[in-house]
């Protein structure tokens, strides 16, 4: 392990320097995925409608050793509209590990996130993150995600109770779907529109809804839909919602939340918060 007490912890940016640093740290430690190609990180980190990321980056020297980002988006709560931060990227390398660099960037990443006005940050936490996040980062868990196989997709929200949701607009939309890393499919049915796309399962597709209308641009149907999130507005067992058995997740997964400033909520309502995977982008 190296001990380094004088790193120097700058802003996250977009300049090719850093996309090309940020995509040999991520790939060392995650392993190499089409995800973390330069390409795939400009899309997520630079062209986001939203506006580029917020995080901080650990450099001993011209090395980096640290890396952490959010992604600005925009929420739905309570009928109004609140910018905030989806937790997205992050990564120690193993030689810097025990010095308490995550914990630093994420509170310099929510102190620069408040400043610029945004009002919450969210995330998807595994088994092994949400404990830091509880306890050091004082975070809200909200739920666990539900994943399982819909038997039926459905054609429109059966009711309209969610107090927080994130707000897919067209353009958001575009780019969401612009995605190097993946293909996607859209389907418009009645109004709601079913964006599914391919998991590490195979034959198996991961839906999510929206209530947008899009073009329509074709994509593979898949023998069977995966639904991993929250959907108070669909009654899930009405669409013969089949839960994965643990061995087959990857992971538990946790959806959490904290409060930046005004005028997001203390804390979310887990059986009227909406969330899927287009919102936290595993697919």
């Amino acid at each position: 392990m190296s001990s380094a007490p004088n790193l120097e912890i700058r802003p996250a940016g977009v300049a090719p320097d850093q996309l090309t640093a940020y995509s040999a740290l991520l790939q060392k430690v995650f392993g190499a995925a089409e995800k973390f190609t330069a390409d795939a990180l400009a899309w997520r980190y630079r062209d986001n409608p939203d506006g580029r990321v917020v995080g901080f980056d650990a450099w001993d020297g011209e090395r980096l050793v640290a890396h952490y980002v959010t992604c600005p988006t925009t929420a739905r709560i309570g009928g109004g509209s609140v910018r905030g931060l989806l937790s997205l990227n992050t990564a120690t390398d193993s030689d810097y590990g025990g010095q308490g660099l995550f914990t630093r960037l994420a509170q310099a990443t929510y102190e620069a996130g408040a400043a610029a006005g945004h009002g919450f940050v969210m995330g998807v936490a595994n088994a092994n993150s949400t404990p830091g996040f509880l306890k050091k980062l004082e975070f809200q868990r909200v739920a666990p995600l539900e994943a399982g196989v819909l038997l039926r997709r459905p054609a429109r929200f059966e009711s309209d109770d969610a107090d927080f949701r994130i707000d897919w607009t067209p353009r958001r939309l575009a780019w969401r779907l612009a995605n190097p890393a993946s293909r996607y499919g859209v389907r418009d049915r009645a109004g709601l529109t079913v964006v599914s796309a391919p998991t590490h399962l195979p034959l198996v597709r991961c839906v999510g809804f929206v209530t947008e209308g899009l073009t329509e641009p074709g994509g593979a149907a898949g023998l069977a839909s995966l639904f991993i999130g929250l959907e108070p507005r669909l009654d899930l067992a009405g669409l013969g919602f089949l839960r994965l058995p643990q061995r087959l997740r990857p992971s538990p997964l946790n959806l959490i939340y904290r409060r930046l400033g005004a005028p997001a909520p203390a804390s979310l309502d887990p059986v009227r918060t909406a969330i899927g995977f287009l919102d936290f982008d595993p697919y």
